[in-house]
């Protein structure tokens, strides 16, 4: 199936283009393309100098670098359902009363079943379970970058994903890096016209986290789009099949929550609320914005109104772009959520991991300046590991707000 997603021919930003043009190569080579474990290897060299910085930083501070990645914030949750199971409302302070009903299932499942088989406690599992998701969701953006710009941006776009300012998440015993993977390889799944592989993987993120909608919401809309353009005629029932798959695990684990509730279609937003989340298109995020520039706050949150900021510019950047449709929806539909959300400003940042195709304006300018400035783009990227290591660092380590 050849149409505006798939872009077929390789991109005339990189000569070597996507993968399959050269001589053929066998064995491991063939499973893994050299460019692809270069792209893997400098992703994973970014993330162990971030832990190695946060290490030196936790142990000048008498703190253990492993017990902070692993039982910190909301991995706490996921470690008691990985546990004990789903217990619903506690009383975490005296009339504060939260439920994990709100944490998705994957992911503490995911946990409990390699401590099963392992003998590994339930945190060393939430590690490497959060490890291996990171080192696939990368390989995934690499593949969706390779065919859509070529293999020096799809490396930038790796690697720029391994520096962001909340990179550090990705070490953690936190659910971004499932979802980032079963986001990066359903969207490359519906590029490459495999819609059954598509709706599954979307199916999957929608048990990882509430914004894992998104991805469902990308492989509908792109759905839509084939219907509409070929007038219902010669579409394949891969294609319905993959429509009808992709929203079940979202929709299911909500319906489950309601259920569970005695509010099959309320509960689950219910149980959100108890947490002070809860979807009023922006105008939580605005009021705690004024009460920022007007009052002041805590470091991270400036911090994480910047960021946020300029993730809308890069959306708007990647629109301008005219970016395939997919990306553009799984991106726009995890900004409406985090933008449109109240509560917990801090944590917007991190609810963006996933969206890594907002990084593809700058995977394609830091090419072209390493192209024409090598040194200057080494500068560039030195400049955001020092940002990435040292403010992740920060958080982990030293800030008291909900990562």
């Amino acid at each position: 199936m050849t149409h505006a997603f798939t872009i077929p021919a390789p991109s005339v930003e990189d000569p070597e283009g996507p993968p399959g043009g050269g001589a053929r190569r066998t064995g491991a080579a063939r499973r893994l393309p050299t460019t692809a474990a270069a792209a893997l290897g400098l992703f994973a060299a970014a993330r162990l100098c971030g832990f190695l910085v946060l290490a030196a930083v936790a142990w000048a501070s008498g703190k253990s670098p492993l017990r902070l990645l692993g039982h910190s914030w909301d991995s706490v949750w996921y470690l008691r359902i990985a546990a004990h199971g789903y217990v619903g409302p506690q009383y975490v302070r005296p009339a504060v009363v939260r439920s994990d009903t709100a944490f998705f299932p994957l992911y503490p499942g995911l946990l409990r079943s390699v401590s099963e088989v392992t003998p590994l406690s339930l945190e060393t599992a939430g590690l490497l379970v959060s490890w291996i998701a990171a080192a696939v969701a990368a390989y995934g953006i690499y593949l969706i970058g390779n065919r859509l710009y070529g293999r020096a941006i799809a490396t930038a776009l790796v690697l720029l994903w391994g520096l962001l300012p909340h990179s550090v998440v990705l070490s953690m015993a936190y659910t971004e890096p499932v979802l980032t993977a079963f986001a990066a390889w359903s969207l490359y799944a519906v590029l490459t016209g495999r819609w059954v592989w598509a709706g599954v993987l979307a199916a999957c993120a929608g048990l990882a986290r509430p914004n894992g909608c998104a991805v469902a919401a990308a492989v509908l809309v792109t759905a839509a789009y084939e219907i509409w353009r070929s007038h219902g005629r010669g579409v394949s029932h891969r294609l319905w099949t993959g429509a009808a798959l992709a929203p079940l695990g979202w929709c299911g684990y909500v319906g489950w929550a309601g259920h569970r509730q005695g509010d099959l279609l309320g509960g689950y937003f219910t149980v959100q609320r108890l947490w002070g989340s809860r979807f009023d298109l922006g105008y939580g995020s605005l009021r705690f914005v004024k009460r920022l520039l007007l009052h002041g706050g805590r470091f991270v949150f400036p911090i994480s109104l910047l960021l946020v900021a300029v993730a809308v510019l890069l959306f708007a950047l990647l629109i301008a772009d005219r970016a395939p449709l997919p990306l553009l929806v799984h991106s726009g539909v995890l900004l409406l959520v985090a933008l449109g959300g109240a509560g917990f400003f801090q944590c917007k940042p991190r609810f963006l991991l996933p969206a890594f195709p907002l990084l593809i304006p700058l995977a394609r300018a830091l090419v072209r300046t390493a192209r024409a400035r090598p040194s200057h783009a080494v500068l560039v990227v030195g400049a955001l590991a020092g940002l990435s290591f040292a403010y992740g660092a920060y958080l982990v380590a030293f800030a008291r707000t909900p990562l």
